[in-house]
């Protein structure tokens, strides 16, 4: 970013920034009054921004939240003299932070971060789209946009909170309801990928306050009361160019001899050419020696290669064969193939086009074959979404359908994001969904058409497994929809 001379400043906007310079020499007291508040705004950025990533922050105040995050490099910048003043001062010696005067209606064209944050800045806006618009060039296709603003129920509140000289005198603002910053944030290019109104009780209060946000204001009928409104946005992309990405295809196999050479006859080119990954799980069958066989009779437009897993459990035969891939795109096809191969094209079509950034299997669309899937099994797959969709902050119709597809390169980043949790999850649909979430990818639902089994028995057992799944629903519900705690070490997968 550069700098450029300042231009006249309307009577307003003057009178904003002597509010603010005001503010940088006298709120101490508010802010000892707000600490919780702070406390929590801080726990929210540092569950969606992991540390050692590249952060702007606009309207940065007195750097405390962009020198909280931890950035491997922080740019704030605050139109407010006074304020970046006390941010150099507080901040000096963090040779990865920097701190400049400017105003977020001016902002030229410049640096890119992979977040950018703006923290209650959007009421003291001039030019709410505007803003949002300049920010466009320093994003890349995987930044993330954070944006918290007031509640506007809460606004009497506000006030209140002023007369008792908890929060210092306000300014003429504008905030906006949650409707109106999202159909800004759309106009201006950007997609909504979360949304969710947080901090029921913005105090502390002897540790009830924590307890009240981390369970009660997730509630139906009492979560739309939170104070604070917290957007999770993206840029939107041009699509890659058609024909450019490759595609890797796992297919873990165990006891599925049978169903070996129609995966192969049925699963499709796509993009710029297609790689299959047969990996053999431990089956007592000969479905090992049925792959080799296969591979070694193929010659079709595929490329074709096979491995043991070295391990047990879906995740373990997942992480070998994506961990071998060379595509650009990775997809997991199960090979019982009751999710229709042919579908994978509509999956790759969402990851190419941009649409999705996630690309998730449903089987609870479309009319189902009768025996396709057990009645249990059916009321299991919806609760699960359901629960997985209030964990995620993002709508998921079937979250166990074995068909998922990202970019390899999303897919590292997951890696790096889920780690700290351990090997919680043993069929890596979890695994997948809550490091995508905790990154922030789109999440979109691919409608698949369900069939019956042609071949051999399921692998899944409904109550033994739907126990496991209950455990990383709840886990999920701890570490990613309420604030988790101190983070476990992960294994070394070697």
């Amino acid at each position: 970013m550069t700098d450029h001379p300042a231009p006249s400043l309307s009577a307003s906007a003057r009178a904003l920034r002597e509010h603010f310079d005001f503010v940088a020499g006298n709120d101490e007291r508010a802010r000892r009054a707000q600490s919780g508040f702070h406390a929590q705004l801080r726990a929210h950025f540092r569950h969606q921004i992991p540390t050692g990533e590249r952060v702007l922050e606009v309207g940065c105040g007195a750097g405390d939240l962009l020198a909280a995050l931890e950035p491997s490099r922080g740019l704030g910048v605050d139109f407010s003299p006074a304020m970046i003043a006390k941010a150099q001062e507080r901040h000096a010696g963090k040779a990865e932070l920097e701190f400049k005067v400017a105003r977020a209606e001016e902002l030229p064209a410049g640096e890119v971060f992979d977040h950018i944050v703006l923290d209650y800045l959007t009421g003291y806006l001039e030019d709410i789209q505007g803003v949002l618009e300049r920010l466009r060039s320093h994003a890349h296709a995987r930044t993330r946009l954070h944006l918290t603003s007031l509640n506007t129920l809460w606004t009497p509140l506000l006030r209140l909170a002023v007369g008792t000289g908890r929060v210092m005198p306000q300014p003429p603002s504008a905030w906006l309801a949650d409707s109106d910053l999202a159909n800004l944030l759309e106009l201006a290019g950007w997609e909504v990928v979360r949304f969710e109104r947080q901090q029921l009780c913005p105090w502390n209060l002897l540790g009830l306050g924590s307890f009240v946000n981390r369970f009660a204001a997730r509630l139906p009928g009492v979560r739309h009361l939170g104070a604070t409104l917290c957007f999770t946005a993206r840029p939107r992309m041009a699509p890659a160019e058609p024909g450019k990405l490759s595609c890797s295809v796992i297919v873990p196999a165990r006891n599925e001899s049978g169903n070996i050479r129609p995966a192969l006859e049925r699963i499709p080119v796509l993009g710029a050419g297609t790689e299959v990954i047969f990996v053999e799980g431990n089956s007592k069958d000969d479905t090992w020696e049925t792959i080799q066989r296969e591979i070694a009779a193929y010659d079709g437009p595929l490329k074709v290669r096979a491995m043991k897993q070295p391990g047990k459990g879906k995740w373990d035969a997942v992480f070998t064969g994506f961990a071998a891939a060379t595509g650009d795109v990775l997809v997991i096809q199960d090979a019982d193939l009751t999710a229709p191969p042919e579908d994978l094209p509509k999956f790759f079509q969402a990851i190419e086009s941009g649409a999705a950034e996630f690309a998730n299997g449903s089987r609870l669309v479309y009319p189902m074959e009768s025996r396709a899937m057990r009645f249990l099994n059916l009321l299991g797959n919806k609760f699960f979404a359901m629960a997985l969709s209030f964990v995620l902050g993002q709508p998921v119709k079937d979250s166990l359908c074995g068909t998922k597809m990202l970019l390899r390169s999303d897919y590292e980043r997951v890696l790096r994001r889920i780690a700290p949790f351990g090997d919680f999850d043993p069929f890596g649909d979890f695994n997948l969904l809550y490091g995508s979430a905790l990154l922030g990818l789109k999440i979109r639902d691919v409608p698949v058409r369900y069939k019956d089994r042609t071949y051999g028995e399921t692998n899944i057992s409904r109550f033994r497994h739907g126990w496991i799944l209950l455990q990383m629903t709840w886990f999920g519900l701890r570490h990613l929809r309420c604030f988790p705690q101190p983070e476990r070490k992960a294994r070394d997968r070697g």
